[in-house]
């Protein structure tokens, strides 16, 4: 490929795809030291870190209480994908996006859609055959663990290159909500 060539070809970018409930779970929740992320610096980390173009935020099913939490994925940046129940069991089964992500970023693999890389946004164990698969394929850009306790021991072989903790000191301040000052 010549000099002309590389310059008319667009930059693409990479795509993230995140477990809701997984990434609030390992946040805020499940957390001995419990902490919210700002959506928006979060999507802008994506960004600037990763060089993601499309980042899409998995939840379990819609429940009209938390429509303002829908809106500010959405006002992030992030588009919003809801995991499909039959309205008689939307209140009743747990999120579990796994096999929604799974399927969604190998049917973009199979479609021969345009795009980088990767990122991953779960500690997990459900997605180890699809993180196998894209180092394969050299299509992971990086995993990023909510935390370092709830990270599955299925990934204890990954390298380090291909992993990150949003809760590491350095991330947890670019993207944490910041506790206003009491006067």
């Amino acid at each position: 490929m010549n000099y002309f060539e590389k310059m008319d070809k667009p930059k693409l970018g990479n795509i993230a795809f995140i477990d809701g409930q997984n990434l609030y779970m390992g946040t805020s929740k499940i957390n001995k030291n419990p902490w919210k992320i700002d959506l928006g610096r979060f999507r802008i980390y994506l960004e600037q870190k990763y060089n993601v173009c499309r980042a899409y935020y998995h939840l379990g099913y819609v429940n009209e209480k938390h429509q303002n939490l829908y809106e500010n994925i959405q006002h992030s940046g992030f588009i919003l994908v809801f995991r499909q129940h039959s309205s008689t069991m939307a209140g009743l089964k747990k999120g579990n996006v796994d096999s929604d992500i799974i399927f969604s970023i190998m049917k973009r693999l199979y479609k021969k859609e345009e795009f980088d890389k990767i990122v991953l946004v779960s500690g997990d164990g459900d997605y180890k055959m699809l993180i196998d698969f894209l180092l394969e394929e050299n299509k992971l850009a990086k995993l990023l663990f909510p935390n370092r306790p709830n990270r599955s021991s299925l990934y204890k072989s990954l390298s380090n290159n291909f992993f990150a903790y949003l809760d590491d000191a350095d991330i947890r301040k670019k993207i944490e909500i910041k506790k206003k000052k009491v006067p």
